[in-house]
């Protein structure tokens, strides 16, 4: 390794993953040796554009110029190294104190040089679908780069967002499950699904999250189309004089994102349990994202609130203890009771 690189440590990485998020380090505990490392280790790739991408100090032509800097690091032919990236970010990382997310960019040099002592084909599985996030978050903030957050004009603006935040990672867990080849089937089911499942987990994210995007991040997500067919403008989505007509449209992205579940149902039954993947890892979301489906249909309103809308911690520990024994063949029969009421009230 060149002088001034960090040496790897899979140890911090993991820790990072804990500290980032903890609803993805559940995904991260449910699986084995070797995918846990290198599922954990392409989210923190992911994480490091993401941040950039939802940074709310930084100019949009500066994060537009650091996730280029960031995706010639990614590239294998490319001349730029994660030195480059950690030296073009260091002006914009917060001081005195730094959340979790600035401290997994600041230390971007050590996830790669972890990432780097992972066998070839797990690389070449992770590296093209995270350069295809950056350089989409890049064209995103580019075209948005006036308003200085995003506001999304329609639906089929929304589903190219959804592709770039979360279909890439849906293309990367697919690349790496069927890296030593799978039956032909098999494997086009899970191409042909992985984008489902991917775009439930974010549409549900994209219905219940309103108020943090917008106070947080500075963006709105609910198409502009949807929320000015109930009189409503992106700028006062949060008025609480528009709630009701707001709700509608949080409403409308969750029916939205009801129709991926078949075809995400359809992705965990076809996915090889192989290098250490596991069924838990990937139907605890899913089911997760049942339950809040069936919250939101409940509350809608309450999206627009600091409070927002989750499921109960109850329910979350009732579906990963089931989701430990369950099989393939039990997952439509959870997700009937999960939509009907909470889990671990079913249970009881």
């Amino acid at each position: 390794m060149n002088s001034g690189h960090p040496p790897p440590d899979i140890e911090w990485c993991y820790e990072a993953v804990q500290g980032v998020s903890r609803t993805f380090a559940l995904t991260v505990e449910a699986l084995d040796e070797p995918m846990a490392s290198q599922i954990g280790l392409g989210y923190l790739l992911c994480r490091v554009a993401d941040t950039i991408e939802d940074a709310g100090h930084i100019p949009p032509d500066e994060q537009v110029s650091l996730l280029a800097t960031y995706d010639a690091a990614l590239d294998p032919d490319a001349d730029g190294t994660m030195l480059d990236f950690r030296s073009a970010v260091d002006p914009w990382l917060p001081e005195p104190e730094r959340s979790e997310d600035w401290r997994v960019v600041a230390r971007a040099p050590t996830v790669w040089a972890t990432f780097a002592d992972q066998p070839a084909d797990a690389r070449a599985a992770i590296v093209p679908p995270v350069r295809e996030m950056v350089d989409g978050m890049a064209d995103f903030l580019s075209a948005h780069a006036a308003t200085g957050g995003l506001r999304l004009a329609d639906y089929a603006e929304l589903d190219e967002y959804c592709h770039y935040a979360a279909g890439t990672v849906g293309m990367l867990i697919t690349n790496l499950l069927t890296r030593d080849g799978v039956a032909q089937g098999r494997s086009e089911t899970l191409y042909e699904t992985a984008g489902s499942f991917a775009r439930l987990l974010q549409l549900v994210n994209v219905a219940k999250d309103v108020h943090a995007d917008f106070h947080e991040e500075n963006n709105v997500y609910l198409p502009a189309t949807w929320l000015a067919a109930e009189n409503v403008e992106q700028e006062h989505v949060l008025a609480d004089r528009n709630r009701d007509a707001v709700g509608r449209v949080v409403d409308r992205t969750a029916t939205r994102a009801r129709t991926f579940l078949d075809d995400a149902q359809s992705y965990l039954e076809a996915m090889p349990l192989s290098h250490g993947n596991t069924l838990a890892a990937w139907s605890v979301p899913y089911l997760l994202s049942v339950g809040t489906l069936r919250e939101l249909r409940n509350r809608p309103g309450d999206a627009l609130t600091e409070t927002g809308v989750k499921v109960d911690r109850e329910e979350v520990f009732a579906v990963m203890s089931v989701a430990s024994d369950t099989g393939r063949d039990a997952l439509g029969d959870l997700r009937t009771s999960i939509e009907r009421e909470p889990f671990h009230l079913a249970v009881e």
